[in-house]
């Protein structure tokens, strides 16, 4: 059918053919109350636009279309009441979309009716991030409506069932082209303001239904708005007109004509909504339902009296206005003390219920009460359950916690208390948090696949969908070049460039501020002092046997490619760590790619690292392109063998990709994932140290995971680490990503070092800080950890920066198999032996004895005619 359309600008509703204020602003949202959906379009992001659109989001089920600046944003839309949100393809293709949910994504296209197979195939591409596509023909109005039907046609012979279609119309149309439009199953959005003069809504509602009657009618279902079935009518084209046009419940009589619902009784319907079923033959009235009731026998229902919540509901209602003398219901309406009395008393014998009849019998004296307090308070069942389908709608969900003293302790399974802040003169050690807290385990509760099973980080992605997505990107570049290279970085990062590289040669030395400059110099220094230690030149010569003589030779790996992940971000850190280790191991070539601003700039900090480090060309490109780009070459970017650096999930996917390529012949430094910390801590451990470090990685992404390892401490302790870090979250930036990863993240405590460490190997963490005494006596029995910290003071942070080390480390797990990057990484190993007649004679004979065993006669007789020269020349 439609989907009507408004559009709100300095917080109301403006005409999109003018951009005036509409006049009849009650009368557009009355239209749009009576659809199943509507969309609101944000011309700006006004605190007053928000606030309005956010009431009108309460009118019935919404899509919101609005500039977006992150997926968070797409989220607050998603859990404050937006059914769906439309964003713009090129979000889609890029990191966007990856953790929503594809069944509320709108993916919103350029539509011409010219290049169907190119739209087909762009829409079978984007799919898996979303199941409805809009439409938006790029001329102001559609003045030939067939071909937009016939080409809607073609379009569908290409698409999967379950893809569905919206049009955006900017003009007029016939209700004839969007009743065709409806029946191949596309719907139209258009402005309510069309609604309001030149289309009627209910001829449209009428135009998109059919009849097998031969009087034309439509059966009519009518419900309440608790969906309880009044009775069934019969509706005629004129009667949904006339029904849309008062908001009345009206319909035709086979013996009356047109009727108007409780014209004569009084028992009046306000009309609220209007649904037409999968087959289009039928109508659903959602009414509410005034007087004694629908049936003219004075019943609520045609199918005898209403019962349940919504009779009891409306009881109490009436009892409110008119309550018999001395009835329980009016002295619970007067006696505040005693209502809340019950309903605590009543909830309480719900607890302790154990039957199935006695949970049912204290469940309804709980609900009853419940409903007085409501009714007292002039709130409907209505009103609650739209507040329940409101939060059906959110994405991310809360912890669900308790509040104090609601809940007994249980000793550290996996049930948390939520408490509230205490006053702020009391001790911080006592202080407990809010929303934040950690979920708790016990390692001596947990059997063998409990551990096992929370050793495993949360579900990242989809590889199947994220591979559908970046291998057409890779078959681009790879085919297509520079020209592939320039439109996606268009496409994705919104930089027009006229060449994808920067020559470092042609490129003067950037001028940071001393500050800045001198913080990238200490750490470079402190990351090439560590990294040069690594280097060992000299081969390794050994004689395995009297004759036979082996090594193993040290080279650079030539061609190596560096993956900064960047934009509008600086990340100067990470073109240190990876530049310095080529830089030491002497790779002859070193590519630096990172996401170019919308400028087509990079940050200085990065042109001045990639100087430093020996960096030819700078590639002006990030995600899944860049990476195909250094993997196989372009005309201005030399191909590579080698791949380092961290990324996001399409960067990862595409470094496996081009490795299993044998036609790429490049090689990555290791699988990666979502950034963690464990924490290892005992009493000695400072609160505000533990928290810092668990936020620290916390700030990193939704999908990042942080556990604290509590080596025997007791609860006032425990509480004093989650209140710093509730108190520290709520100062960052970043806050709403920090909850998110703390909604995955963990405490589990142990009752001494021993159980710290062997859960540490079991989780095999990226980071590994060690807060406890004498925590340097902990290192040799830790087997699986990309980096550890040991001490107060070795805070991860300077890990990832300036200590020495290196902070591109295998994630996810892939501690137990990886390294993190390091000199090595960028090097190979030659092997050589020599060996002489005399060596022959020692190793041969077994060495032909094997061959033979392997049925390879060549490679014996390479030995056998050397053992016959050999032999001869004795």
């Amino acid at each position: 059918m439609i989907i009507p359309s408004v559009y709100l600008k300095a917080g109301t509703l403006v005409d999109p053919k003018d951009g005036k204020n509409v006049e009849d602003v009650a009368g557009c949202l009355d239209t749009i109350s009576l659809c199943p959906e509507f969309t609101i379009v944000y011309l700006d992001k006004l605190q007053e636009t928000k606030e309005f659109g956010k009431k009108a989001m309460l009118i019935t089920s919404c899509c919101v279309e609005i500039e977006v600046n992150s997926e968070d944003e797409v989220l607050d839309l998603l859990d404050t009441g937006a059914n769906r949100v439309i964003l713009n393809r090129d979000r889609l293709l890029h990191d966007w979309g990856e953790f929503l949910p594809r069944e509320r994504i709108v993916c919103k296209l350029p539509y011409e009716n010219c290049f169907i197979a190119e739209l087909a195939k762009e829409i079978n591409d984007l799919k898996h991030r979303s199941c409805t596509f809009l439409l938006c023909p790029q001329k102001a109005s559609l003045a030939d409506e067939t071909c937009l039907v016939e080409s809607i046609k073609e379009l569908k012979t290409h698409l999967r069932d379950d893809v569905k279609l919206i049009i955006s119309i900017s003009g007029v149309i016939l209700c004839s082209t969007i009743s065709q439009l409806h029946f191949l199953g596309v719907q139209l959005q258009l402005s309510t303001t069309w609604l309001l003069n030149e289309l009627s809504l209910g001829e449209i509602i009428a135009s998109c239904l059919k009849s097998d009657r031969s009087d034309g009618l439509y059966p009519t279902l009518v419900t309440d708005e608790h969906n309880i079935a009044l009775g069934l009518c019969y509706s005629s084209s004129e009667s949904i007109q006339e029904a849309v046009k008062t908001k009345k419940g009206v319909y035709f009589s086979r013996k009356r004509g047109l009727w108007r619902k409780g014209e004569t009784s009084g028992n009046q319907q306000d009309l609220l909504r209007i649904y037409l079923d999968c087959d289009c033959d039928t109508l659903k009235f959602v009414v509410r339902q005034l007087g004694q009731g629908f049936c003219h026998l004075n019943t609520w229902t045609c199918f005898g009296a209403n019962n349940g919540l919504p009779s009891l509901m409306n009881i109490l209602r009436s009892r409110k206005e008119s309550a018999p003398p001395g009835s329980y219901t009016s002295r619970l309406y007067n006696d505040n003390k005693l209502l809340h009395a019950k309903i605590r008393e009543e909830a309480e014998e719900l607890c302790e219920s154990e039957t199935k009849e006695e949970i049912t019998w204290e469940a309804a004296d709980v609900l009853y009460f419940t409903l007085v307090k409501c009714a007292k308070a002039g709130v409907s069942l209505s009103d609650i359950e739209k507040v329940l389908d409101q939060r059906s709608l959110k994405v991310r969900r809360r912890p669900g916690n308790a509040k104090p003293g609601k809940i007994s302790s249980c000793n550290g399974r996996p049930v948390t208390v939520e408490r509230e802040h205490a006053p702020a003169q009391a001790d911080s050690a006592m202080v407990s948090v809010q929303n934040s807290v950690l979920r708790s385990f016990d390692f001596e509760l947990l059997s063998d696949k409990e551990l096992h099973d929370l050793c495993k980080r949360p579900a990242v992605v989809d590889n199947e969908k994220l591979e559908a997505v970046v291998k057409p990107i890779l078959t681009n570049v790879r085919n297509n070049g520079d020209k592939a290279l320039l439109e996606l970085t268009e496409r994705f990062d919104k930089a027009k460039l006229s060449s994808p590289v920067i020559n470092m040669s042609a490129t003067d030395e950037p001028v940071l501020d001393k500050e800045v400059k001198d913080a990238i110099d200490l750490a470079y220094n402190n990351i090439f002092k560590f990294h040069k230690a690594q280097l060992d030149l000299e081969p390794l010569v050994i004689e395995t046997c009297k004759g036979v003589v082996c090594s193993r030779h040290v080279r650079p790996i030539e061609r190596v490619g560096l993956y900064v992940p960047g934009g509008s971000a600086v990340l100067p850190s990470t073109a240190l760590m990876l530049g310095i280790p080529a830089q030491v191991a002497g790779c002859k070539e070193v590519i630096l790619a990172t996401p170019p601003k919308q400028d087509g700039s990079v940050s200085l900090e990065i042109l001045y690292i990639a100087r430093k480090v020996g960096v030819s060309k700078i590639l002006l490109a990030g995600g899944a392109q860049a990476v195909a780009a250094m993997a196989y070459g372009t005309e201005s970017v030399p191909k590579v063998d080698k791949l380092c650096g961290p990324g996001n999930s399409f960067v990862t996917m595409a470094k496996m990709l081009v490795q299993n390529d044998s036609s790429a012949c490049v090689s990555i430094d290791m699988p990666a994932g979502p950034s963690e910390v464990m924490v290892i801590a005992d009493e000695s451990g400072d609160p505000s140290f533990v928290a810092a470090d668990l936020l620290s990685q916390a700030e990193h992404g939704t999908d990042s995971q942080v556990v604290l390892v509590a080596v025997n401490l007791n609860d006032n302790q425990l509480d004093a680490i989650q209140s710093q870090v509730d108190a520290q979250a709520k100062k960052l930036p970043r806050e709403k990503i920090v909850r998110e990863s703390l909604s995955k993240s963990f405490v589990i405590k142990v009752s001494n070092i021993s159980q710290a460490l062997c859960f540490s190997n079991k989780y095999a963490p990226e980071h590994l800080i060690i807060n406890t005494k004498n925590a340097e006596d902990c290192l040799k029995d830790v087997q699986n950890a990309g980096s550890v910290f040991l001490g107060p003071y070795s805070s991860e942070s300077c890990g990832d920066y300036a200590s020495g080390t290196n902070h591109t480390l295998p994630t996810y797990g892939y501690a137990r198999m990886y390294s993190g990057v390091s000199t090595a990484s960028f090097q190979k190993h030659i092997t050589a032996q020599q060996v002489t007649k005399e060596g022959l004679a020692n190793i041969g004979q077994a060495v032909a004895t094997l061959a033979a065993v392997e049925k390879l006669d060549a490679h014996r007789n390479a030995i056998l005619i050397r053992q016959k020269q050999i032999n001869g020349s004795l």
